[in-house]
């Protein structure tokens, strides 16, 4: 399976893949104009994003209510690295949540394949082709 990234100007950097094109930029103080997230914000919310349609579907299949349900990510950052350092998902549930099933749903969340291939990460592999 591939995914074509290209540069179609300034700092914009999009990927297609299965037929979308997913856009990027970068902020206005780093050249870029703004126009779409920074791909930093993707890999953050693919995160959430994943952990999300687990629970979506954990509610939906137990016929719970999904008003005001979601996924609010958390980001604190390393300060010796500066880098991310600690990603907690708070998983936001409507008022009539039946308590029994909270641990549960935390479970369901933490089956996001995004979040497991970051504890299990693939080998990486960067080569140059020319022409």
């Amino acid at each position: 399976m591939e995914m074509e990234v290209f540069f179609p100007g300034n700092r914009k950097v999009h990927a297609r893949y299965k037929g979308f094109v997913i856009e990027t930029d970068q902020p206005v103080a780093n050249g870029g104009d703004e126009s779409a997230p920074a791909p930093f914000d993707l890999f953050v919310a693919s995160i959430g994003t994943c952990a999300g349609i687990y629970v979506l579907s954990f509610l939906q299949q137990r016929g719970l209510s999904t008003e005001g349900a979601g996924v609010i990510v958390h980001q604190e950052a390393d300060p010796e690295t500066r880098r991310l350092g600690k990603i907690s998902l708070e998983i936001k549930l409507p008022a009539d949540f039946p308590e029994k099933y909270s641990n549960a749903v935390i479970r369901a969340a933490d089956m996001c394949a995004v979040k497991q291939h970051l504890e299990n990460p693939p080998a990486f592999d960067t080569y140059v082709t020319i022409g």
